[in-house]
């Protein structure tokens, strides 16, 4: 093959193969990009966040749920929304609370997170929007840093935040009082975490592996097959937020599954690195039951501990249902017994729910945006309301990704899926493991009411499809000056691209007042009208 050119590849040790070195030691330096982002994200998110001054689309179940669970630790049932929201926004705070315990479709932990923007900042839209926006702006943050590690790439991981503090569906969940976007960053957290763990106990592993006398390691069956990789405090930590996710709504059950398989590739993946003649043994032996107990109990454990108000209640919904009841259940204590006949009545509730709704989508038309959500809409007439024009305005709150973004992001998962599947990129593999768990699981559920802003949660992960992608287009390391040169300009262009359609749909994110003919030339699909 030499005689046609071929050159081959440098050796890279075991060591390395483990633990994918960064380019140069880590620097304090590494944390400007990711804080400015972050900053920009932050001033997007927070400015003028009190408007519009109204309780938005579910805002006015889950700012009232908090406000309630302030008052009792449970969520009590409110009187009519018509009657009490203008109320609500004439007169904050003063409102009576009930303390008949309502049945709810979630449960309490995104609740509980409105609730501290409630506590610090009053029953306004500002207060029940604080804390979404704030952890909005923090997931940019984590991202440009798990980016970072995933990539091995500041620049990189600094892009993929960028593209999140754009998007526009993003933009909305973290300016409403929704609890998608609260699941969108215990999820986050959850894959930062994981993404921890799996450098530590590799490099554990590394560590483990005996030198040759020329002091190269090499891989050796015996240490691929026996050695531990210690203590793994990362995990219990991302199954804490998994746990968070799901006490926020359920959907985080799937992140949960797909999560446990995620960390055991890894594990098997880098057993046979380190030269197991059996990683798959090896891993159910040394590595299987640690990942399933970091992670499943400590989240179901997480899950109750969301619930401590209820159970603390004697007016939460169900509380005493299982008092002196008997059965074969009867050994389990009457509070948990209590709980399970609630969960299983909110369990029948979701999965049946398919009253129609305007805005409702099929999960197949997500990643095209096929029908977004109107959160909020109105039309100020002429001269009044910020409108300058003849005619009328148009005022809108959509839940609409940024359009371009998520094209090109469509077309990004399609190179991750060549990656993953014929390069075997675990890169790939993990972007899409954090895609599909957002999104695979609603393809099974065609007949129930389900809306587009479910996506949010898997955003960020788009974003970093879309950040891996633009840096293959960059070009390998040693490529030519012009290569170099073609790919920064292609990959500036479709980032050129996205940021000027961000700007383009601004004012249909924020409530801001245009003219009727302004908002028309913005609705790029029939669908999104």
């Amino acid at each position: 093959m030499r005689g046609f050119g071929h050159v081959a590849p440098p050796h890279t040790s075991v060591r390395d193969r483990l633990t994918v070195p960064f380019p140069r030691p880590a620097r304090r330096s590494d944390w400007v990009g990711p804080l400015l982002v972050a900053l920009l994200a932050g001033v997007l998110r927070f400015r003028h966040l009190g408007r519009p001054r109204a309780l938005v689309f579910d805002e006015t179940y889950y700012a009232k749920d908090a406000w309630s669970l302030l008052r009792h630790g449970y969520e009590t049932g409110w009187p009519d929304r018509r009657a009490v929201d203008p109320q609500i926004l004439a007169h904050p705070g003063t409102v009576p609370v009930p303390d008949t315990g309502a049945f709810v479709a979630h449960p309490p932990a995104g609740k509980w997170v409105i609730a501290v923007g409630e506590r610090l900042f009053g029953l306004d839209p500002f207060g029940w929007r604080f804390m979404t926006a704030l952890l909005g702006t923090l997931s940019v943050l984590m991202l440009c840093r798990i980016g970072r590690r995933l990539f091995r790439s500041t620049a990189l991981g600094c892009l993929a935040g960028t593209l999140l503090a754009l998007d526009g569906l993003h933009l909305v969940m973290s300016r409403t009082a929704l609890l998608d976007l609260v699941v969108m960053f215990f999820v986050l957290a959850a894959f930062g975490c994981l993404l921890i763990d799996r450098d530590r106990a590799r490099a554990r592993l590394a560590a483990a592996l005996p030198a040759d006398p020329d002091g190269r390691v090499r891989p050796h069956g015996p240490t691929g097959d026996r050695v531990g990789t210690g203590p793994r405090p990362w995990r219990i930590a991302a199954g804490v937020f998994l746990g968070l996710s799901a006490a926020t709504k359920w959907n985080g059950l799937y992140y949960l599954a797909f999560f446990v398989l995620l960390t055991l590739l890894w594990d098997v993946g880098a057993r046979r690195v380190a030269g197991a003649y059996r990683p798959w043994r090896a891993v159910l032996r040394k590595d299987a039951g640690r990942s399933v107990t970091s992670l499943v109990p400590v989240a179901a454990v997480t899950y109750l501990a969301a619930w401590t108000g209820w159970f603390r209640s004697d007016g939460g919904y169900g509380r005493h249902w299982a008092d002196g009841r008997g059965g074969p259940w009867s050994w389990i204590p009457a509070p948990l017994r209590s709980l399970w006949h609630y969960e299983s009545g909110v369990y029948r509730f979701n999965v049946g729910l398919d009253s129609p709704h305007t805005y409702q989508s099929n999960p197949w038309s997500w990643l095209v945006l096929g029908r977004p959500v109107l959160f909020d809409y109105d039309s100020p007439k002429s001269g009044t309301d910020g409108c300058r024009t003849a005619a009328d305005c148009s005022r809108t709150v959509l839940a609409l990704g940024t359009p371009l973004l998520w094209w090109a992001a469509c077309c990004a998962l399609a190179y991750l899926l060549y990656r993953w599947a014929l390069r075997r990129d675990w890169r790939a593999g993990a972007v899409l493991c954090g895609v599909g768990a957002g999104w695979l699981p609603w393809l099974l559920y065609q007949d129930r009411t389900v809306f587009s802003f479910y996506a949010v949660v898997l955003v960020p992960y788009l974003c970093l499809a879309v950040a891996m992608t633009l840096g293959a287009l960059l070009g390998p390391p040693g490529a030519s000056r012009g290569r170099r040169a073609w790919g920064a300009g292609a990959a500036g262009l479709v980032v050129l691209l996205i940021a000027w359609n961000f700007v383009w749909f601004f004012p249909l994110w924020t409530g801001q007042t245009i003219p009727y003919a302004d908002w028309h030339a913005r609705m790029w699909l029939d669908t999104w009208v």
